[in-house]
């Protein structure tokens, strides 16, 4: 009986391992491409179109970076530093808005905003900035590690996107 329950064991435990590689594995092949000129973002698994938002980019003062980068942090109702009146706390005139996820290129991230009319315009710092629903969303469906490209031209899969929405529409 005591190897019968330790075979049932071992098989639950392979089984959760499994499970566990897999959705480790998901989230790695899961990947962010981000359009500065389009001003839109695409969350990719594989070449699976999982979601595509409208964002605000970096203004031409201070353009968003461009390059391939890394997600190091997530927080959640972040507190602002960087205001000249010292740090802004969680809440409506947070400009992070309710979420962070900084980038591995110091200083940038993709977040919320206090501001949601400069969606879709090159208005921020340089960072991404996102709708309220749509960062709470991408804070849920992507981790730490997980790559996040910034492409000045439209890369090729968000022209296909693009095309497709445009099709759609007609």
């Amino acid at each position: 009986m005591k190897n019968a329950k330790r075979t049932q064991l071992v098989k639950l435990a392979a089984i959760l391992a499994i499970a566990a590689g897999d959705a480790l594995a998901d989230e790695r092949t899961r990947r962010v491409v981000i359009s500065i000129p389009d001003r839109k973002m695409v969350l990719l698994e594989g070449s699976r179109v999982l979601r595509v938002y409208d964002v605000a980019v970096g203004k031409p003062s201070t353009p968003s970076p461009e390059g391939e980068f890394q997600i190091v942090n997530r927080i959640a109702d972040p507190t602002w530093f960087a205001g000249p009146k010292g740090p802004v706390e969680p809440g409506k005139n947070n400009p992070l808005g309710s979420r962070w996820m900084g980038l591995s290129k110091k200083g940038y991230g993709i977040h919320g905003t206090n501001a949601p009319r400069s969606i879709g315009k090159a208005a921020s710092h340089g960072c991404i900035r996102m709708r309220k629903h749509d960062v709470e969303e991408l804070f849920e469906l992507i981790g730490v590690g997980v790559t996040v490209e910034l492409h000045a031209e439209r890369p090729p899969i968000v022209a296909q996107i693009l095309t497709a929405i445009a099709v759609i529409a007609a």
